[in-house]
């Protein structure tokens, strides 16, 4: 049976992490619901964005896998107003899509709060608390190979790239990069970093 880990709310100079909720979906579905943030996702995820899209993912996807061990996932925001999501950070555990290519880490922020570091902050706190207090040895990350956004928050927290692969998506064929995050070097990073 999957440990069933409980999301922690986590703080930063700037940030409060906390468990993501169904009252965070309408603030949330405002800043989703952009082709600038959806290209670079799964491509299963609608477009145009359904109205109620954003809740019924959490409903139907999301909670489920939490419930059952298989995720975590923060709400990110502001410390001026922790009850305001901007954005959102997942780490999918006990290998919960069952794929050896699949990333075990996905978010994504509003894009009012682009280029601000925002996003590095809240990876390097839940980062902190997926290899020290869940001892997890290493994570694997992936990201469209033109989503630069992305590649330079792993860069920025010290993810190694391994490989780029190709896969299908929507009607085209894209490259995506493959990154690994080990908790040794993880270490060393937030040490080099102190």
């Amino acid at each position: 049976m999957a440990k069933i880990f409980k999301t922690p709310t986590l703080e930063t100079t700037r940030l409060i992490l906390r468990p993501r909720t169904l009252e965070d979906s309408t603030t949330l579905q405002k800043y989703f619901n952009n082709w600038n943030i959806i290209k670079h996702l799964n491509g299963s995820i609608p477009w145009p964005f359904p109205e109620t899209g954003n809740q019924d993912h959490f409903l139907n996807d999301v909670k489920p896998r939490i419930n059952t061990g298989n995720a975590m996932m923060w709400s990110i925001c502001l410390k001026q107003d922790p009850t305001y999501p901007i954005g959102v950070v997942e780490y999918r555990l006990n290998n919960s899509y069952n794929r050896t290519d699949q990333s075990d880490r996905g978010f994504w922020l509003g894009e009012p709060y682009w280029n601000k570091g925002y996003m590095s902050e809240a990876i390097t706190a839940t980062n902190d608390f997926i290899f020290v207090n869940l001892g997890l040895e290493k994570i694997i990350l992936d990201n469209f190979k033109d989503n630069i956004g992305s590649r330079r928050v792993k860069e920025k927290t010290g993810a190694t790239f391994l490989r780029t692969r190709k896969e299908k998506w929507r009607d085209t064929e894209i490259e995506i990069e493959m990154w690994e995050l080990t908790a040794e070097n993880w270490k060393k990073f937030r040490e080099d970093n102190a």
